[in-house]
């Protein structure tokens, strides 16, 4: 049993949360009660999970040395030694496998995006990643890439406010997650990530504020937008711009004065205030689109 919870550790499906992001066009498109849409989003929904976790293998088999200078990475499996490293790459091949052939026999329109994710994160393992700026905006454009499957599978229009605003809310949890590197770099003295030296508290806090202010602007002027209230059919979509407020300064709370910004879903999954703050968002949006 605790063999299988290591490998259930290693497809961090903590993580898979990223993933519902493939729902949002059905959800801003009042799609989400079409049975045969929402069938169609969730087989592509959990084949990107398979893919997702291929790529957290691969990161975890690379990055194995640096995990285990990580405070909290050094408990991963593979950093660890829990799990052989031949096993681990072979679950990883039969993901793989696994999430491409269900998009080729299912969703083959948006089999291209879902091979530019793959080649994006293989390249961010490698390389990218390294690179300050370029390393966060990649992790942005995959929240991107997801939200345009969704598009493709759904066959729902993607509104261009969806777009930038998705990339934004993910640049802004990126720097936020670079914040939590400095700041182990600067109690411990050990670099968990060669991007490290590319960032320091001042610009990643500076980066932040910058991100918060556009994506509460940008959210604002999507629920006003003629276009939306038109396609939506609701002049009451501003209404919901207070709990994206309170969100975002909850979140740069907890990343400027508690210093815990280290992992996204992890917070999510923690924290009370943000629970109550999301659950009111969806509430009141589903109701001004479905009532």
């Amino acid at each position: 049993m605790t063999h299988l919870i290591q490998y259930l550790i290693l497809l961090r499906p903590h993580q898979w949360i990223k993933n519902l992001f493939i729902f949002m066009p059905l959800f801003f498109g009042s799609k989400l009660t079409d049975t045969r849409i929402l069938l169609n989003a969730v087989v592509a929904f959990g084949a990107f999970c398979a893919i997702a976790s291929s790529v957290y293998i691969f990161n975890d088999y690379k990055d194995m040395e640096v995990d285990r200078k990580h405070p909290g990475n050094r408990a991963r499996p593979l950093a660890s030694g829990t799990i052989d490293t031949k096993n681990a790459l072979v679950l990883m091949l039969i993901l793989a496998a696994g999430g491409i052939g269900t998009y080729f026999l299912f969703h083959f329109n948006a089999l291209p995006y879902l091979c530019l994710y793959i080649v994006l994160n293989v390249l961010y393992t490698l390389r990218l990643k390294h690179i300050p700026i370029l390393d966060v905006v990649l992790i942005s454009i995959g929240f991107v890439i997801r939200i345009i499957i969704g598009s493709i599978v759904s066959m729902v229009s993607l509104s261009m406010w969806i777009v930038i605003m998705t990339f934004l809310l993910a640049l802004f949890l990126a720097l936020a997650k670079r914040r939590s590197d400095i700041l182990i770099f600067t109690e411990t003295g050990e670099k968990v990530r060669k991007t490290v030296d590319g960032y320091n508290l001042e610009f990643l806090s500076s980066s932040m504020v910058i991100m918060a202010s556009v994506v509460i602007v940008s959210y604002i002027l999507y629920t006003v937008s003629p276009e939306v209230q038109y396609k939506l059919h609701s002049d009451k979509l501003y209404l919901t711009s207070f709990f994206v407020l309170l969100g975002i300064l909850r979140y740069m709370q907890l990343t400027f004065v508690e210093n815990n910004s280290g992992s996204p879903t992890k917070i999510l999954f923690q924290d009370r205030f943000l629970q109550i703050v999301l659950l009111g968002w969806v509430t009141l949006f589903s109701w001004i689109l479905y009532h």
